[in-house]
């Protein structure tokens, strides 16, 4: 009897030939130095984008450069520094980026940190949230004056199954009253990405705009998001997950798919949504609850001195 392997491609698989010619677009994808952040900054350049990979560790962003350029694409791509744990690179980031460009087609946030040691950002925030949330809440804001006049715009959030198991604690987002936990702070990070763009969605909507928000996760996608997890799982990893150019799918489905609408989640679609090809992911009851989204969005625009003001289309965020 012949095995069929995860790989096999079926007729209704969504895959790198459904990605829509992205020629004369402007990308921005954070952490795109290794992983699903370089695949997706080289997908984005084969089909033609121009793209800025937005990176923490300026020799790793040069080498990802490098590497990209060697296989010839039809789009550009270059490196900028980006270190999310830090706002004030952020805001740095984010002014020469509106200096340099008169258009953002799509931005994708995707940098983050899992299940890290408790450490904490420049401005004293714990880690994971600061990282995954607080610093793409920041970028996004920042950016978005460009997003909005850039027709068919769209922001791409990378979020995670453990949006599922998150839990948004108010009285202590920064894990300075209770016990440290590495596993419950990655949970609490990847729920304020879900609800970060559901809010986001919500509020667009209600200012008229059409700019779409879409989520992504990546199911069991091997990768050096891995590097702080027990050593059975680094091991484990490479030989039962997917490989970061399948994993990588549904991130490019959310972030390019013409009838992926905003509010959208998408992930890979067997095995409880660990492999597989990109299908529509489930949201999390607890991502949907607009009371606490709300909240969460006012707190980090005070956490990070960002605050979006919707005005139409020429919607501007600026420190407050």
């Amino acid at each position: 009897m012949q095995v069929v392997r995860e790989e096999y491609v079926s007729v209704s698989a969504w895959t790198f030939s459904d990605i829509p010619d992205q020629t004369g677009r402007t990308v921005v994808v954070t952490g795109a130095n290794t992983g699903i952040g370089r695949e997706a900054a080289t997908m984005f350049a084969r089909k033609g984008a121009h793209v800025v990979l937005a990176c923490r560790d300026p020799r790793k962003g040069d080498d990802a450069v490098k590497r990209i350029r060697a296989l010839r694409p039809s789009g550009s791509v270059r490196a900028d520094l980006l270190d999310l744990a830090d706002l004030d690179s952020v805001g740095a980031f984010a002014e020469a980026f509106r200096a340099g460009h008169d258009r953002l087609d799509v931005l994708i946030n995707n940098a983050g940190v899992m299940w890290s040691p408790l450490s904490r950002t420049k401005q004293g925030f714990e880690l994971q949230f600061g990282t995954n949330h607080l610093g793409h809440f920041a970028l996004t804001g920042q950016l978005l004056p460009l997003l909005l006049r850039t027709p068919g715009a769209r922001v791409t959030t990378m979020s995670s199954l453990a949006q599922k198991f998150g839990r948004i604690d108010f009285d202590d987002l920064d894990w300075r009253r209770r016990s440290y936990s590495s596993g419950a702070a990655y949970n609490q990070s990847k729920l304020a990405n879900m609800m970060f763009v559901l809010e986001l969605q919500r509020r667009l909507e209600a200012s008229g705009s059409a700019m779409v928000v879409t989520a992504a996760h990546p199911g069991w996608t091997s990768s050096e998001l891995t590097r702080h997890s027990h050593s059975v799982i680094r091991r484990v990893s490479p030989v039962v997950g997917l490989k970061p150019e399948i994993g990588t799918l549904g991130l490019m489905r959310a972030a390019t798919d013409p009838t992926a609408s905003s509010g959208s989640y998408w992930g890979p679609g067997r095995f409880f949504e660990t492999r597989g090809y990109p299908s529509s992911a489930r949201i999390s009851r607890r991502a949907e609850d607009i009371t606490v989204a709300a909240r969460l969005w006012e707190e980090s625009s005070v956490l990070t001195g960002v605050a979006y003001a919707f005005v139409g289309r020429t919607e501007r965020a600026t420190d407050v």
